[in-house]
C-alpha cells in the first residue's frame, strides 16, 4: 500500500542525455522531464497503516512526465507479507495520469496499480468461505482511479477502487478522501499536515460478518530540504481497530508474517509469531533524495 502517510521524496529532474542537451536553448525547449527519488524511512505507513511491521523502508520510484500534462510513474517499497501480503516482501506500484496548474489551482486525474510479486491470496484458514483475495490463489493487488484539486499549498484527493481492496473479498467500491498540506514557513522549511478517511462499506469481517472497514488517519511534521535532500520527522495516527487483545484480535492487528502453506494439524495457514496494532501512532523519520 503505498506511499501517502511517510514524508515523500521531492521529485527533481533526471539530466538528460548528452545528445539532447548540446545548448541551454534545446534543454530549455525539451517538452520532456524525467525524475526519480529515493527515501530511507524507519517506518512504511500506508493511510496510517503499518506496512513493515515497524522495521525501516527503503523506497523509491521513477516518473516521466510531458508538459501536456501527462504522466507515468513508478514507485516502489519493501514491506511485511503480515500487513496481508501472504509471503509477499515488496510492493510495486504503476501510475498515470494527466494534471494542470491553472495560476495558484491545479487538477489531476489518474490511475494506480498496487502489485505484490510473489504474494499469494490465499485464504488465512480453511475453515475461511472467503479467501483473502476473491480466487483461491492469486498475486495481492489493486487498482483505484483518482481525482484531486489543489489549491496553493493544499490538495484534497479522492482514491476509488475498481477491483477488490488489496484482494479483500467484495471490497470493490471503497473508498478514501484525504487532505494534504504542504507549507513553506521558512526557506528550505516546510510543515506537513495530513487528514484522510477510508471506508470499503461492502467488505465485512469478524465471526458474524458484521463489521465494515473503515477510520480515519492524521499525520504532522516538519521537513527540511537541502540541495535535493529532505530530512523529515512526521508523527501518524489512526482510529483503526487494530487490537491485540487475545480472542479478540481487531481487523488492523497484523502478525509479523503471513505464508500460503496449510498446516494441516491446526487447519490454518501460516503466521508468523508476534503481533501488533497496526494503526497505533507512532513517529516516522525520513531521509531522502531527489534526481
Amino acid at each position: 500500500m503505498k506511499k501517502i502517510i511517510a514524508a515523500a521524496a521531492i521529485a527533481g529532474s533526471f539530466a538528460l542525455p548528452a545528445a539532447a542537451q548540446s545548448t541551454t536553448e534545446d534543454k530549455a525547449a525539451t517538452p520532456h522531464t524525467f525524475t526519480a527519488n529515493v527515501g530511507l524511512f524507519s517506518s512504511y505507513r500506508f493511510r496510517g497503516i503499518d506496512q513493515t511491521f515497524g522495521k525501516p523502508a527503503l523506497q523509491g520510484g521513477f516518473d516521466y512526465a510531458h508538459e501536456s500534462g501527462f504522466y507515468v510513474g513508478n514507485w516502489n517499497s519493501n514491506v511485511s507479507s503480515g500487513a496481508g501480503y501472504p509471503e509477499g516482501n515488496l510492493e510495486m506500484d504503476f501510475y498515470g495520469g494527466w494534471k494542470q496548474s491553472f495560476g495558484d489551482f491545479g487538477i489531476d486525474v489518474g490511475g494506480l496499480y498496487y502489485y505484490y510479486p510473489g504474494s499469494d491470496a490465499k485464504p488465512l484458514s480453511n475453515t475461511n468461505a472467503k479467501n483473502l483475495g476473491a480466487t483461491s490463489s492469486g498475486t495481492n493487488d489493486n487498482f483505484e482511479l483518482y481525482v484531486a484539486g489543489s489549491w496553493k499549498f493544499l490538495t484534497l484527493k479522492y482514491n476509488y477502487a475498481l477491483t477488490d481492496y488489496f484482494s479483500l473479498p467484495d471490497s470493490k467500491g471503497s473508498s478514501y478522501l484525504d487532505l494534504t498540506a504542504n507549507h513553506e514557513v521558512a526557506d528550505g522549511w516546510f510543515i506537513n499536515a495530513h487528514v484522510g478517511h477510508l471506508w470499503a462499506p461492502k467488505y465485512k469481517y469478524n465471526t458474524a460478518g458484521n463489521r465494515s472497514i473503515e477510520y480515519t488517519d492524521w499525520k504532522l511534521g516538519v521537513t527540511r530540504t537541502i540541495d535535493g535532500w529532505s530530512i523529515a520527522l512526521a508523527y501518524v495516527g489512526t482510529n483503526a481497530n487494530g487490537s491485540c487483545t487475545p480472542g479478540a484480535a481487531e481487523f488492523y492487528c497484523f502478525y509479523n508474517s503471513l505464508d500460503a502453506t496449510l498446516d494441516p494439524t491446526t487447519g490454518l495457514y501460516g503466521t508468523g509469531s508476534r503481533t501488533k496494532d497496526a494503526g497505533r501512532g507512532i513517529a516516522v523519520v525520513s531521509v531522502s533524495r531527489s534526481f
